[in-house]
């Protein structure tokens, strides 16, 4: 490739209404698709389920209903910001979900025990990127 067709911008000089682009189409699609898989996986999100937690089938179904809404809610600038708080109180309610798995991994045979923990530490990022979006600040550009 010559110098001339190479009209790739180096990531550092992005703008940065792109990365903001990228952060809410990201967990925007990230949401609605994990939201739709508590409908369609059933059996995986029950199992995960801290078994002092009541009410497991309707939880499932109920966090997947709200990661759908709260994904689309990302795309719409009026909703935006309750979407994000939406989100991030979602991430918070699901998160003994992910601890009963990173305590019980020989419940989880199939997953290494060190995805287990770093979907733990993942989670944390996913609360920042959740309530950037609430902030006056985070303006992507449309």
């Amino acid at each position: 490739m010559n110098k001339e067709s190479s009209n790739l911008i180096p990531f550092s000089q992005l703008p940065k209404g792109i990365w903001r682009k990228i952060v809410l189409f990201g967990l925007s699609i990230f949401f609605i698709n994990a939201g739709i898989t508590h409908f369609t996986n059933l059996p995986f999100y029950l199992s995960i389920m801290p078994p002092s937690l009541p009410l497991h089938k309707e939880a499932v179904y109920i966090s997947g209903f709200f990661e759908v809404i709260g994904g689309i809610g990302l795309l719409i600038p009026r909703f935006r910001k309750i979407a994000g708080w939406g989100l991030f109180a979602l991430l918070i309610a699901v998160y003994p979900a992910n601890i009963y798995m990173a305590i019980t991994p020989e419940a989880f045979p199939d997953i290494p025990i060190y995805a287990l923990y770093i979907r733990l530490a993942f989670q944390f990022i996913f609360f920042y990127w959740a309530y950037s979006l609430t902030r006056p600040n985070f303006n992507p550009g449309y």
